[in-house]
């Protein structure tokens, strides 16, 4: 997994003048519970799929599937993160199709912000409709290499980027990484997509979030999964996460 070093998460974001906070549920770490009875199917409501259904928590993380499932799946994820990018390919269409359609799996998803212009990043996949910030976020993580590259191969103008003022800051960073063109192409206007990016007080209640959740359930790197709270230590993929949610009952 792809650790987040605190010095490397100050150093990234201090220019932005993101402030740190202290709240939300404690995770729990202990394992080696027997594994649980098999959870029965709940159906979604007549018409529609658990998949296609999508609450934003309290915790700021997009939820998709039944909001009272038994089994809740938390992923804590960086948009830059390759290992999370893995993840969205090898085992989240699945994770929908077999497990939150069943209703006994909920699915959310957590931003935990690895530099400016991943807070950009995160920012956007937030700047449309509630439905489409997973798939944004997949969209994102499909194109990684192509949405990074300008930022690490111009430096000189990122650093010159943080010296702007706050509402102009993730708006040039943008420019730099070719964002407005990446999200236009996926239905977000550039005008859209500035005015979200201006929003310094909405960008820093992201980066807020993160960082105290980050400290509040000690994640230290991404992805990070979380069953009912316990947080799965060593799990870091598909292939790890898939028998735990059976052992939590989903089967």
């Amino acid at each position: 997994m792809l650790r987040l070093r605190r010095s490397l998460y100050v150093a990234l974001v201090a220019p932005l003048a993101l402030a740190l906070a202290a709240c939300g549920d404690k995770a729990t770490t202990d394992g080696g519970n027997a594994p649980a009875a098999p959870v029965a199917a709940v159906p979604a409501p007549a018409g529609t799929a658990w998949r296609d259904m999508v609450t934003v928590t309290e915790a700021d993380g997009y939820l998709i599937g039944n909001p009272n499932a038994p089994i809740k799946l938390v992923e804590y994820a960086s948009l830059t993160c390759p290992a999370c990018a893995a993840f969205s390919r090898d085992g989240v269409e699945e994770l929908k199709e077999v497990y939150v359609n069943s209703g006994r799996v909920s699915f959310e998803l957590r931003n935990q912000i690895h530099g400016p212009h991943d807070l950009a990043l995160a920012t956007l996949v937030r700047c449309g409709d509630d439905q489409t910030f997973h798939p944004l976020s997949d969209q994102v993580w499909a194109n990684l290499q192509t949405l990074v590259s300008p930022i690490l191969s111009n430096q000189p103008a990122v650093e010159q980027a943080l010296t702007l003022p706050p509402e102009q800051r993730l708006v040039t960073l943008a420019q730099i990484g070719g964002f407005y063109d990446f999200f236009a192409a996926r239905g977000l206007s550039e005008d859209q997509a500035r005015t979200c990016l201006a929003d310094s007080a909405a960008y820093t209640r992201i980066a807020e979030n993160s960082n105290r959740q980050s400290q509040e359930l000690n994640i230290t790197g991404t992805p990070t999964f979380l069953i009912n709270g316990r947080k799965l230590e060593g799990v870091g993929g598909w292939t790890q996460l898939e028998p735990e949610l059976q052992r939590a009952g989903a089967r």
